[in-house]
């Protein structure tokens, strides 16, 4: 099986005036079908500029960022806000829904911007909102939902496109403890059954229980990767 997700030795510098400062340094991942992965790390560490790189919002300094086996350095702009429209969908710790649309609406807004809001693409829209639970809730605007139903929103936006990928930028960071595990959980779920490859930045350790890899990083790099449950759970029972 090919991973959708890879990056080789992939590295983001900056000049400043104290000299060239490495965001991201030498970072190679892997991120296969239906794997859900944890990128964490001290804020500073590079978890940022490593995840806009891989929704091809930066073009990396050095090394390649893959997905579905194409390099997105390599594309030209056009080409990459396409791809990144098409194949890539990204989840914001604001969640940031489009205020005067509804729930429908917002989920609906993928489709729409890539021209597929086809009577089957909106029975998927249907589908998913009935998935997650917003049923009810589907004519409501944003400013009428709770924290969590924002974020399943959110979620299902991200996913209703059909994109390869899916990445999450504290998703939960809004959210308590009991509605942060939910959504976590929802969107774990949804990433299993789907075959998609997630990636999720947190500094919330607790979350990794639904995750099926950590990549911990540390000064730009990768300090460790942790790929077994035994691992991943003695990681977050440390802290």
């Amino acid at each position: 099986m090919e991973p959708i997700i890879k990056t080789n030795n992939v590295s983001k510098f900056y000049q400043s005036q104290s000299g060239l400062v490495r965001a991201v340094d030498q970072v190679s991942i892997e991120v296969f079908p239906g794997e859900f992965a944890a990128l964490v790390g001290p804020s500073g560490s590079g978890k940022t500029t490593m995840l806009a790189m891989l929704a091809a919002l930066l073009k990396p300094s050095e090394g390649q960022v893959m997905i579905d086996n194409k390099d997105l350095g390599k594309m030209k702009e056009n080409d990459r806000v396409r791809f990144r429209r098409e194949r890539i969908g990204f989840t914001f710790q604001s969640n940031n829904l489009v205020p005067y649309l509804t729930v429908q609406e917002n989920i609906e807004m993928m489709l729409r911007l890539n021209g597929t809001l086809s009577a089957q693409g909106k029975n998927l829209v249907k589908d998913m909102i009935y998935r997650l639970g917003l049923e009810e809730r589907q004519k409501n605007l944003p400013n009428q939902l709770s924290g969590g139903q924002k974020q399943r929103v959110a979620i299902a936006r991200s996913l209703i496109h059909n994109p390869s990928v899916v990445l999450a930028d504290e998703p939960t960071a809004s959210l308590d403890s009991e509605r942060a595990y939910q959504v976590v959980k929802l969107f774990s779920d949804l990433i299993h059954e789907q075959g998609k490859a997630g990636i999720m930045v947190t500094h919330d350790l607790r979350l990794c229980i639904y995750v099926d890899k950590v990549y911990q990083m540390m000064d730009g790099k990768i300090e460790r990767v942790l790929s077994s449950r035994q691992e991943i759970d003695d990681f977050i029972a440390c802290g």
